[in-house]
């Protein structure tokens, strides 16, 4: 069940997210997944990490100023915590 809520390909994630990271300093980027809340809330967590964030305090700065309930497993916790 872990590898439904995690991207399949890590490298691409990093890599797309990087790119979204860097184009909205120009540009409207929006990021999305089926509910909302955990992949979405996973991506935005990482993009806090690439912002400055540390890892650490990545899923509590989301949940505090996008959604309570985002990240929402422990596999996507993990994912934020180890993202480089």
């Amino acid at each position: 069940m872990a590898g439904l809520l995690l991207p399949k390909n890590k490298v691409a994630a990093v890599d797309a997210l990087r790119e979204a990271w860097t184009r909205a300093e120009v540009e409207r980027v929006e990021v999305a997944c089926g509910g909302g809340i955990g992949r979405t809330g996973t991506a935005l967590a990482c993009l806090a990490v690439i912002d400055g964030v540390p890892n650490h305090k990545a899923v509590d700065y989301i949940r505090q100023h996008y959604t309570p309930r985002a990240v929402e497993t422990t596999w996507q916790r993990h994912f934020v915590s180890r993202f480089k």
